[in-house]
């Protein structure tokens, strides 16, 4: 019975690291923009603006203004060719 017991709060304990974990990635993505102009091909976040595709990862050239990649807000308007809304 014992074991059983260590094992009950063993399993109890990953979870709560877990869901603290999940909260913590919640809390950051809150903290992000989309910037859009500064992606590499195959390296956007999400899909093009204008539908030229409908996933991340599917950007076919360098910079192009109607791809994003999500970065800390703040960040973007201080990298260059970074913009805030897509052209």
């Amino acid at each position: 019975m014992e074991k059983q017991k260590m094992l009950t709060l063993a399993i109890g304990g990953l979870l709560a690291l877990g869901l603290a974990g999940t909260a913590s990635a919640a809390d950051k993505k809150m903290d992000m923009e989309q910037c859009f102009g500064i992606a590499k091909a195959g390296k956007n976040d999400c899909s093009s603006n204008k539908s030229a595709h409908s996933c991340a990862g599917q950007a076919t050239k360098n910079n192009d203004p109607m791809d994003f990649v999500a970065v800390p807000k703040g960040t973007c308007d201080k990298i260059a060719g970074g913009m805030l809304k897509a052209m």
